[in-house]
């Protein structure tokens, strides 16, 4: 895969910082969660050795297209929430020593009208990761309940006014299917700030992409999974885009559950698998947002298995 390739599909965040926090052992087993544009992978594969092996995950279709031919390579086609299960059957029963998950969706993917995950293009309502089964987001738009609607919106995007966002939809839905991009916003326009409508607009599509992938789901099994695969002393590197995940993500290290509930023994200890290395999320530098402005959102977790 060439680097054109790779910088058109997507651009990797804080990827000099991932992958220093990553790799402990030049000959080690290490995973990219999340492969992508095969950036990260890349970058993890240019600081192993011989001995090195890096499995990755990425059950996009488009993705496979970005193969990285190196016989220390292994790519499976399948959702990050099984890693566990894969690391199994790939033979490496005595876990692996570190683990590396970008949680934002690809520049590409954005990028592409027909996916119908940007509100820039008119495009069918689709946002699926995986488009060979699942529900759509024009299914969800038009087959969830009011109720539903505002809490995916007010739990997932986070937006002002999902109450009334989800009766725009509701009403507008009665007259014709909402099944394009266009018609989405078209529907919700009164609500829709006049200031600044691509930021309300990103919230309400970042709600329907999490629902439609149930990323929130296959997020916690990840970090139940990722946490399993690791060796003692294996790291476990996240970087996230939203509140939500990085709640989630944050909760996960310091507890062990995605709600951050404290199971303690009796002697008081929390019964953790994880510790966290960096107690605050490293950010991107300045000239990183600059020269590519999907970074400013991003925060890097790392956490070394007990």
């Amino acid at each position: 895969m060439g680097g054109d390739a790779m910088s058109e599909y997507h651009t990797p965040v804080l990827l000099n910082e991932s992958i220093s926090a990553l790799i402990s052992d030049r000959s080690g087993v290490y995973v990219d969660a999340t492969f992508g544009g095969g950036g990260h992978s890349a970058g993890i594969l240019s600081e192993l050795d011989g001995n090195g092996r890096l499995v990755a995950f990425d059950r996009d279709e488009d993705a496979m297209k970005n193969v990285i031919d190196d016989s220390r390579f292994t790519l499976i086609r399948n959702n990050f929430r099984f890693i566990h299960n894969f690391l199994l059957y790939e033979g490496f029963m005595d876990g692996v020593d570190g683990i590396l998950a970008d949680l934002g969706v690809s520049s590409h993917q954005f990028d592409t009208p027909e996916r119908g995950f940007s509100f820039r293009y008119d495009a069918p309502l689709d946002m699926r990761m995986n488009r060979e089964g699942g529900c759509t987001a024009a299914d969800i738009v038009n087959g969830y309940d009011e109720e539903s609607l505002e809490r995916i919106f007010r739990l997932y995007g986070e937006a002002e006014n999902s109450r009334k966002v989800a009766r725009l939809v509701c009403e507008a839905r009665k007259v014709s299917p909402i099944r394009t991009t266009a018609e989405l916003d078209g529907a919700i326009e009164s609500v829709t700030p006049k200031v600044a409508a691509h930021k309300y607009l990103a919230k309400i599509y970042q709600a329907l992409r999490i629902e439609v992938n149930q990323e929130m789901r296959a997020l916690e099994k990840f970090l139940e999974g990722a946490s399993e695969s690791l060796k003692p002393g294996g790291r476990l590197v996240v970087i996230t885009y939203h509140s939500l995940e990085d709640r989630m993500v944050k909760n996960f290290i310091r507890s062990g559950n995605v709600d951050g509930v404290m199971d303690k023994d009796l002697y008081g200890r929390v019964s953790a698998p994880l510790k966290a290395v960096n107690k605050k999320p490293i950010l991107p530098c300045e000239s990183e947002i600059a020269s590519n402005t999907r970074a400013r959102s991003a925060k890097l977790r790392i956490a070394e298995k007990l």
